[in-house]
């Protein structure tokens, strides 16, 4: 009986990815739980493991874009055992080794003294090489065409590594299948919403006075460091309470209000950004925050997410002051219809009930589809994230 390997549903936003790499070929003999192959979509690459015992067939090759539903393989679950098809396999190989050496021998000896000199240096394999003499014997001028064939075959480059331009001026340099999928998407989100961003800043000073007067008793309490994203995912899930209209997504001519929390925070890695999701991040704790986004980081960078950390998230929160980012205008997580986007904290001047201060500054940006939000409730909405953060009393504060 042949059981189908059919792509998974990895999200309601993912509709196809890529088959990177088979870790098993066809005619390998796979276990239940064995990694057959590794799927990439713009959001995450996992493993698909067999779900059943026997000898694969695949039928999709690699780097090839499938669709979800879509069946990439076969596995026989008739077929002999591991242990069986080994013992097979390793008689067939002694069995076609001494069938190899027998003909070498005898190619050898028929071969003539000038084409086996020109054979052994060349280290050509005779049984390559097309004889046109009496008999299909090989000829010296068949083994030079075969030994000038092979040379420019050498020379040709493989499309697949970095290819540098004649006069070392640029480098060319194939995209991975991931960053491919990654480009795909966000043309796609481009295309498909109606994307506007507003702007707004907001005053540092209380978190930070907040942090450094809780930073050693939370550590020592809790284990984790505390950071600046719980603050905003409090303040922006206070803020969807306040505007349910960007906690919801457009589906066909419907849109869906939901009444759940689960806020993604991306991160970025050596591969491309992805977005693990922050589970009812409403119900919990700022440790507990700081945990999840600790763990997803690591994962991210070991590569061991899986398509579950990253699937049906309702809000997205992105922090490009990480990595010095001023301002900028984030691009929608489909289907979600808002994100906020973090920047860079700086001191700058501002006007303080009438005199000028410095403060601890950042901006902030969000970004939603037009087509469901409109700019009252956009504004409304940051706001609400700003008075949040610059007084945390307004936020459920657990430490």
């Amino acid at each position: 009986m042949a059981v189908e390997v059919k792509i998974p549903a990895v999200g309601e936003s993912i509709s196809s990815g890529i088959v990177s790499v088979w870790h098993k070929k066809s005619g390998d003999f796979v276990n239940a739980g064995d990694a057959l192959f590794t799927l990439e979509t713009d959001k995450v690459s996992t493993e698909i493991v067999a779900e059943t015992s026997g000898v694969l067939d695949t039928i999709v090759p690699e780097g090839q874009e499938v669709k979800i539903g879509e069946v990439v393989a076969m596995i026989h679950d008739s077929k002999k055992s591991s242990s069986g098809a080994r013992t097979e396999k390793k008689q067939e190989k002694t069995e076609t080794r001494t069938a190899a050496s027998r003909e070498k021998s005898e190619e050898e000896n028929a071969l003539s003294p000038a084409v086996r000199r020109i054979v052994e240096e060349e280290n050509l394999q005779p049984e390559e090489i097309s004889g046109t003499g009496k008999g299909g014997r090989i000829t010296k001028a068949d083994a030079l065409t075969a030994a000038q064939n092979r040379g420019a075959s050498e020379q040709i480059v493989d499309v697949s590594q970095d290819r540098q331009s004649t006069d070392g001026r640029f480098v060319r340099k194939r995209m991975s299948p991931l960053r491919r999928k990654i480009a795909a998407q966000l043309v796609m989100a481009q295309h498909a919403a109606a994307i506007l961003t507003t702007f707004n800043e907001c005053d540092m000073s209380a978190v930070q006075e907040l942090r450094a007067k809780s930073q050693d008793a939370f550590t020592k309490k809790h284990g984790v460091k505390l950071g600046f994203m719980p603050f905003f995912i409090k303040a922006s899930v206070e803020a969807l309470k306040a505007v349910p209209v960007i906690n919801g997504r457009i589906e066909d001519e419907d849109f869906i209000y939901n009444n759940f929390y689960d806020i993604g925070v991306a991160v970025g890695t050596e591969r491309g950004l992805v977005v693990p999701i922050v589970r009812d991040a409403d119900k919990k704790s700022f440790a507990d925050l700081e945990r999840d986004i600790a763990d997803f980081a690591t994962k991210a960078r070991d590569g061991k997410l899986k398509i579950e950390d990253l699937t049906g998230g309702t809000f997205t929160v992105s922090n490009g002051g990480v990595y010095g980012s001023l301002l900028s205008t984030p691009i929608l997580n489909p289907p979600q219809t808002g994100i906020l986007g973090m920047h860079k904290i700086m001191p700058r001047p501002v006007a303080i009930n009438g005199k000028v201060e410095v403060r601890p500054m950042m901006y902030l940006a969000f970004s939603y589809d037009h087509r469901a939000i409109d700019g009252k409730e956009a504004v409304t909405f940051l706001i609400k994230v700003k008075e949040c953060v610059e007084d945390p009393k307004k936020l459920p504060l657990d430490f």
